[in-house]
């Protein structure tokens, strides 16, 4: 099977979609649309539902997409030892990074690891920390920045442990607390994160631990805009206690969330499946060596 034709397939079915894919790919929509069907041809079978708003795997299509996604990770792999022989003059970083935390964390490490490497490509990913997790399982970044809990299938190289700390509106009952327990938002509205962000997850676990669910006032995936709608009065954000440091001092209270099973714990995932390539050990050689796990 033409490899080609296989990432169109990919891309089609992550995309939903033939013009996303095309984009995707830097190739035209009729392009990618016939190397499907030539694939359908080749299979002798239908491999997409094609509706209104988007596409949809058949079951034929599904044993496709799951194979074709461990032969491009295959040709990555080969693709890395041979890099590997030619050493870190030429090859390419393919990198995802969560919005929450990257800055202060990895920020300073992309410049150094740029520096030291100028013939290294770095592609970034910037998604959720679900979204890229789903992305290294599927062969499309070879490393990304995720936070627990780690999905089946991924290698795991601890960053950070951070509490979180609670962002309060101005006259807020408990402002000028130092520390809360999370019981004590219990009728707070909470400022949660889009899909995709596992934070989320950790916080709504933690809460059905403590008998309640916590309620939504509004989601986002920008801290900047987070910080703003509790500003505004909106409700309550729980932020790992690194992002909100450097912006101390605040406008608002903010108080230390003292839960033993509610903390941001970040890392580095990749599949547990592929080689790495030269870039990306060189790259988390310097994450072990800058970022060994700090609490």
């Amino acid at each position: 099977m033409d490899l080609r034709a296989l990432r169109a397939f990919v891309e089609v079915v992550r995309r939903n979609g033939f013009s996303a894919a095309s984009r995707e790919i830097f190739a035209s929509q009729p392009t990618v649309s016939k190397a499907v069907r030539q694939l359908e041809d080749e299979v002798g079978l239908d491999l997409l539902h094609r509706l209104p708003h988007g596409v949809r795997p058949t079951e034929a299509g599904e044993v496709v997409l799951r194979h074709a996604q461990a032969m491009l990770a295959s040709r990555d792999t080969m693709l890395a030892e041979l890099d590997a022989l030619r050493g870190l003059t030429r090859g390419h970083l393919r990198l995802g990074l969560t919005p929450f935390g990257s800055a202060a964390l990895f920020a300073p490490l992309v410049g150094r690891f740029r520096a030291a490497h100028p013939d290294i490509t770095i592609a970034l990913l910037e998604q959720g920390s679900l979204t890229l997790s789903e992305a290294v399982l599927g062969g499309e970044i070879e490393m990304a920045m995720a936070i627990l809990p780690i999905a089946a299938g991924l290698e795991w190289q601890p960053v950070w442990d951070d509490p979180l700390v609670a962002l309060l509106p101005e006259g807020d009952p408990l402002s000028g607390r130092e520390a809360i327990r999370l019981e004590e938002l219990r009728d707070r509205p909470l400022i949660l994160f889009e899909t995709g962000f596992a934070l989320n997850e950790v916080i709504q676990r933690a809460c059905a631990a403590r008998g309640f669910a916590p309620r939504e006032a509004a989601r986002s995936g920008q801290s900047d805009f987070i910080t703003a709608l509790v500003a505004s009065g909106l409700g309550v954000a729980l932020l790992p206690r690194l992002m909100v440091a450097p912006r101390a001092p605040l406008s608002m209270p903010v108080a230390l969330v003292e839960e033993p099973d509610l903390r941001w714990q970040c890392g580095l995932i990749w599949r547990q499946d592929g080689a790495l390539s030269p870039a990306a050990r060189a790259w988390l050689e310097m994450v072990r060596a800058a970022l060994p796990l700090r609490r």
